[in-house]
């Protein structure tokens, strides 16, 4: 009898560990595949035995309601880091964010009006309104007895740890550190960051930064040496033909230079625009560096010179002028006012913004806007300015 309460497994302390590390990462694949990729973006279709899986064991181990999820997550993208944003760092504070992500999820998730306008397309059959929503506590209940059935006392903290698992790690630390600390790739409209290249621990959400870059796209990572889990397991199960990928980000292919940019240009341009802006950030930067060190050999004491301007620049060159802090301006003006190279090369890098913001010109107004900023470039007499117009009439859709 005694030995039947100490559980129908025995392992060793190490071995109760990893059964805790796995079934939480069992969630946390079911969190990133199913609620976020699949039914929040719809950036890939799942085949219904994968689906019901994930929805179940989400059942059993979060108690989360499908629509519920999708629709907070969708209005934190419409309305990101604006009051309306139901869990930003940037208006909320990241205290409140990392401390109370769950609660601030929670209310949002019972705000009708919410699950009005962005809980469309989500599952709603017998299972789903008479189990999964009607009975949602029942599934971490049966999670709890089945964990002390198995394990005995230790089934009692592996279940708790199952439980702060999601609120720990995406309430807490992708909604609050994903939006305060970390690296950015590209310098989208929010304060989006990847927390870490390497996106494992809670299943690719780390590159967030990528994500709200690219939001419909079923994978996270960017750059070669990043890597994201959560897009490996949707590989796998497309091989096996359990899913179905819609859309991944939009990549950048460089041909040889047209003669002049043509529609097909300007579509892939607009197309990559982030990607765009960072090469452009990137290929001018020795440029830059190399023109403020010689601003500080011929005025070392200009009171613009008191902050760092060559990681300042390298901010601001892949930045749209509006997204710039207002604090921030007066410093970039000041700079820029010392030297006709760091005039143009950001002037001609704000030019490119017209390319891609929504206004009133018609392809044709954009096309000739593009063969003119091609034309000063490789006029400017800036090497690395006519290096990049050249690649940019080459860009071509992948």
């Amino acid at each position: 009898m005694l030995h039947w309460l100490n559980g129908l497994v025995e392992l060793p302390w190490w071995g109760y560990i990893l059964v805790a590390l796995g079934l939480t990462h069992i969630t946390i694949a079911s969190v990133t595949i199913f609620l976020h990729r699949h039914q929040a973006h719809r950036s890939l279709d799942l085949h219904p035995i994968p689906s019901h899986f994930f929805r179940f064991w989400l059942w059993l181990t979060t108690g989360m309601i499908t629509k519920e999820w999708a629709a907070v997550h969708r209005k934190h993208h419409a309305r990101c880091e604006t009051p309306d944003d139901p869990h930003s760092p940037q208006t909320r504070g990241i205290k409140k964010v990392l401390l109370e992500g769950s609660e601030l999820y929670r209310v949002e998730s019972k705000n009708s009006e919410t699950l009005a306008n962005f809980g469309h397309g989500t599952p709603d059959d017998w299972l789903e309104r008479h189990v999964y929503t009607k009975r949602s506590m029942w599934g971490v209940i049966a999670m709890a007895i089945i964990n002390m059935l198995l394990f005995g006392p230790n089934g009692i903290w592996i279940w708790a740890v199952q439980m702060i698992w999601i609120p720990i790690t995406a309430a807490g630390i992708i909604n609050g550190i994903g939006h305060f600390w970390g690296y950015r790739n590209f310098e989208n409209e929010d304060a989006s960051r990847n927390i870490v290249p390497w996106g494992i621990l809670i299943g690719g959400e780390e590159l967030h930064n990528n994500h709200h870059t690219f939001g419909t796209s079923a994978k996270l990572s960017n750059k070669p040496w990043e890597f994201d889990i959560g897009w490996l397991y949707i590989r796998t199960l497309e091989v096996l033909g359990m899913a179905k990928v819609k859309r991944v980000a939009p990549a950048v292919k460089v041909v040889a230079p047209k003669p002049q940019a043509d529609l097909e240009t300007l579509q892939a341009v607009i197309a990559n625009r982030y990607e765009i802006a960072a090469v452009y950030a990137r290929q001018l930067k020795a440029t830059v560096a190399l023109e403020i060190e010689q601003l500080r050999e011929r005025a070392p004491h200009m009171p613009q010179f008191q902050f760092n301007p060559k990681r300042a620049m390298k901010r601001w060159l892949k930045q749209d002028r509006k997204d710039t802090p207002t604090e921030d301006q007066a410093k970039l003006d000041a700079l820029l006012a010392e030297s006709k190279v760091l005039h143009t090369v950001y002037n001609m890098r704000q030019e490119l913004t017209a390319l891609w913001e929504r206004s009133s010109s018609s392809k044709e107004q954009l096309l000739k806007q593009l063969q003119d900023w091609c034309a000063r470039a490789e006029a400017s007499g800036i090497e690395a300015l006519r290096e990049f117009s050249l690649r940019l009439r080459g860009v071509a859709l992948a």
